[in-house]
């Protein structure tokens, strides 16, 4: 597809919470982009300006509950799923069956396998979840308590981790979007093992999210008294994104990799830092051994920079963009070094990304509607 060509017709599924809220707030200004469809079954039947005030200027339809959807006739090109962790696969599935545009009309549908089938072609789907994140189904009930109910679709998930999958991305019809840690640790991470200037065993990862990575549902955790003035780590040996961190990490290495990572809560509602401790291998001995195997990886980047020396990445310099800013730094103890790298957990750690992976799979300019710089105060 061409920047001459038509719009597409996306859909957003769950546009009421925070992920959904930034699709809209990006793709309203992406010039081959028409929303036709949003959902929220907890807000069916309201405009979206009484949802998110800030959206009110927009010209967009109802939201609308997934089950009153009609999706014969849709023609859908692509379709954002901002749904909570273990919803997303069987909607998925039904989704691509439903959207097959006159593909699967006289196919009988018994199995994930019929679904994979039966969609050659059609639309393209971009999962927010972790649904289609851990390539081991195994792995995926352990940490996520459930099932998979889609491993045939799971298969052939794409990881859309967009400056280092960039191929495999531009054509594929499912692809699963990082969560927002492991965008910034693998980010930084991948390009220093890749080259073997560090040691893939004791890597720490110390994550600092705002409150918004949480979602938009109540929960008591979440509340203002429970979280400002405060800090506190969570998921201490057990967050779900430790073994998505560790299988992207796994591939470059060729073996398993184990990371220490623990993520905390700060009172702020968006950004992320994470500052991540190595150990040198090879023939790197200094920062700057790593800073330069960083900056020949993203020299042409337009979403990722490594910082001059000695300036330390902070969330102010990503907030509201698509940006990711990485540094290095010598440790005072030998052999060791220390990274620092900020994103926005809800554009470059989400709905940015996803846009951005979505700029790719349709042949479009990669930065449109991403192209907005941080805010600042």
């Amino acid at each position: 597809m061409t920047e001459t060509t038509s719009k597409i017709r996306a859909a957003i599924l769950g546009a009421s919470g925070y992920t959904g809220a930034e699709l809209v707030r990006l793709l309203v200004r992406h010039p081959h982009v028409e929303i036709v469809l949003m959902t929220a079954d907890r807000k069916a039947g309201q405009p979206l300006g009484d949802v998110f005030p800030h959206l009110a200027y927009t010209d967009l339809p109802d939201l609308m509950a997934i089950s009153d959807v009609e999706w014969p006739g849709l023609e859908l090109d692509v379709v954002f799923c901002a749904l909570p962790h273990a919803t997303s696969q069987e909607i998925i599935k039904g989704i691509l069956h439903e959207t097959g545009h006159g593909f699967i009309d006289e196919m009988i549908i018994e199995s994930p396998a019929d679904y994979a089938n039966a969609i050659q072609g059609s639309v393209k789907v971009i999962d927010l979840s972790a649904d289609f994140r851990l390539e081991d189904l195994e792995v995926y009930s352990r940490w996520y308590g459930d099932i998979h109910r889609a491993p045939e679709l799971q298969k052939e998930a794409v990881y859309g981790l967009s400056e280092l999958n960039r191929e495999r991305i531009s054509k594929a019809r499912l692809v699963a979007c990082p969560g927002c840690y492991p965008t910034a640790a693998l980010l930084t991470l991948i390009p220093l093992l890749k080259q073997g200037v560090i040691r893939k065993d004791g890597i720490i990862i110390d994550a600092k999210s705002g409150v918004s990575g949480a979602g938009r549902s109540l929960k008591e955790g979440n509340l203002f008294t429970e979280v400002a003035e405060a800090l506190h780590p969570y998921g201490i040996a057990s967050h779900r994104h430790a073994p998505e961190i560790e299988q992207e990490l796994g591939k470059v290495c060729g073996e398993g990799v184990y990371v220490t990572f623990t993520p905390h809560l700060v009172p702020m509602n968006r950004g992320e830092l994470e500052t991540i401790y190595v150990q040198y291998a090879g023939k790197a001995q200094t920062a700057q051994d790593l800073r330069a195997v960083l900056e020949e990886q993203y020299r042409d980047e337009p979403f990722v920079t490594i910082a001059p020396e000695g300036v330390v990445p902070a969330t102010r310099q990503v907030r509201g963009s698509n940006h990711c800013v990485i540094n290095v730094f010598e440790d005072r103890v030998p052999g060791r070094a220390i990274l620092v790298v900020a994103i926005d957990n809800l554009v470059k750690g989400s709905s940015g990304q996803a846009i951005q992976n979505m700029n790719l799979m349709f042949g479009f300019e990669e930065t449109l509607s991403l192209e907005q710089l941080p805010i600042f105060p």
